[in-house]
């Protein structure tokens, strides 16, 4: 196992083989032919040679194995199961209860997990990892004090575990502590990797100096200077959201520097264009990182740039609207708009899905349309989709009997090309209703009124226990009271449309 250990696989090769020459059930050489199977990408394999092992001699290492196999070819039920069989022989086996923790936190049982994640805790309570995952069950249940209390406790045993510094940095965000939070906040790109492998610490590598605020140190009574002859290159980082965010930076950073190029993402280059660099001429878009740099002195990731601001919530740069729509192509919007039979009813932008990268946050953040239905049922009330249908679970015609057929719901998104045809469009509404995606920050930096549907525990840019935001003055939340708890949402947000246009909607009643 040593040799195996160090990546010394040819040799293992060769003395499992000749083990097994002189005896066919030595477990022992039968399990090294599984695990050599497994890294070589021979599943099936690594599970016929694991089965044998187990047959002859069940051990609970076997089943650690035999789970991992499992896992690698789809087999949930299965990985599970050789789990709890393996922690049937060896219950007090650290890693059987911690890969159990892992697999059931992935798929979302998160109090099972919890259970599991303890135990291991119990028969290694160093063990930096089970302490971070645990905290993160802990802040998925909105129990952040204790997410906080496990994340720091994996930093003091493993002060290289980034994971945990990521996550400690959302803890303190999602609490407002914004000011100790940053510098955690700069290990956010821990799941990117270089193509070695290895963590990335920023998502591009940019031979230049790193600016982090330095002429901001200077004190409270003492002149901001200049960085004369210095131009700052900024990167974009993350998603769509992110960068209508924090794009509120770029101006700051002219009272420091003469020049400031943004890598721009391509869909959000005409709003940019008419909303910033039209009103900043210091400020240029590029569509990517320079090959020449010679230009450029120093950067500065987009989301680095609170930090370097040194910003809290209560100096967060909230002067709204600084994003707007070109007012030629909003008039456009507003003559079609104006065509429609609907044309007197309140005009309110819907949005109800997030992305589909695959990850659990997509899910948790979206509505079906079958949830969505009953409020766009809800009567004088002219309906906008603004929901991009870059996934077939998202679109309103694949319910079928939603109801809809009386509700004017209009569909004009396959002719939004990019974020300011988009902006345009949101110009001539009177609310967004939006889960927590990019359109919510769109329409709350044009200052429009947005209600934005919040997943429990939700992102840290909410904060915990509030229903506005520092971010945007027109912004407001209504957030699940329980984990996946939409039903009750939907009767607030039906409710508040009552209030905010008393001739239109009536409460929603509980679909089910």
């Amino acid at each position: 196992m040593t040799a195996y250990q160090a990546g010394r696989f040819d040799e293992v090769q060769t003395l499992a083989s000749q083990i097994l020459e002189h005896n066919a059930e030595h477990v022992g050489a039968l399990h090294l032919r599984g695990l050599l199977a497994l890294v070589s990408g021979h599943a099936e394999a690594a599970h016929t040679w694991l089965e044998r092992a187990i047959q002859i001699h069940p051990e609970p290492i076997f089943y650690n194995t035999l789970y991992a196999i499992q896992l690698r070819l789809g087999d949930f039920a299965g990985a599970i199961d050789s789990l709890r069989q393996g922690l049937a022989i060896g219950p007090d086996f650290a890693a059987l209860h911690y890969n159990l923790a892992l697999t059931l936190q992935h798929h979302d049982c998160l109090d099972e997990a919890a259970v599991s994640y303890r135990r291991t805790l119990e028969l290694d309570p160093d063990n930096s990892a089970a302490h971070n995952n645990l905290g993160r069950i802990y802040g998925d249940l909105g129990a952040l004090d204790e997410a906080e209390r496990h994340y720091r406790r994996a930093l003091e045993l493993a002060p290289a575990n980034l994971i945990a510094r990521n996550n400690l940095a959302m803890a303190l965000l999602a609490t407002g502590r914004y000011e100790e939070a940053w510098p955690y906040f700069e290990d956010r790109w821990i799941s990117f990797k270089h193509a070695d492998g290895t963590p990335a610490r920023e998502p591009v590598q940019v031979p230049l100096p790193r600016w982090s605020g330095e002429d901001l140190r200077l004190g409270i009574d003492k002149p901001i200077k200049l960085m004369a002859h210095k131009n700052l290159l900024v990167l974009d980082e993350q998603g769509f959201g992110d960068s209508l965010q924090f794009v509120r930076y770029l101006p700051l950073l002219l009272e420091r520097f003469p020049l400031v190029g943004y890598v721009c993402p391509p869909a959000l280059r005409r709003l940019y264009e008419q909303s910033l660099c039209s009103r900043w001429s210091g400020l240029v878009l590029l569509d990517t990182v320079p090959a020449d740099l010679t230009e450029w002195d120093c950067y500065c990731p987009l989301m680095s740039l609170p930090m370097a601001f040194h910003t809290q919530v209560d100096t967060i740069p909230a002067e709204l609207p600084y994003l707007h729509a070109d007012s030629k192509q909003a008039a456009i919007w507003r003559v079609r708009l104006e065509a429609l039979p609907t044309r007197h009813l309140p005009r309110v932008g819907i949005v109800w899905a997030g992305g589909h990268s695959g990850l659990a946050v997509d899910r948790l953040r979206s509505l079906t349309f079958a949830q969505i239905a009953p409020l766009l049922a809800l009567p004088h009330i002219h309906w906008i989709s603004l929901q991009k249908t870059d996934d077939p679970s998202k679109r309103a015609t694949s319910t079928v009997g939603a109801g809809l057929n009386s509700t004017p719901l209009t569909d004009w998104t396959a002719d939004l090309a990019d974020f300011a045809d988009t902006a345009a469009l949101i110009a001539n509404l009177d609310l967004v209703i939006s889960v927590d995606t990019s359109v919510a920050h769109l329409a709350a930096a044009m200052d429009k009124p947005v209600w934005l549907l919040n997943r429990f525990a939700g992102c840290w840019r909410w904060l915990q226990g509030r229903d506005d935001s520092p971010w945007y003055a027109s912004l407001r939340l209504f957030t699940q009271p329980r984990r996946g708890d939409w039903d009750d949402v939907l009767t607030r947000v039906a409710s508040a449309l009552q209030q905010r246009f008393p001739h239109a909607a009536a409460p929603l009643q509980n679909p089910h």
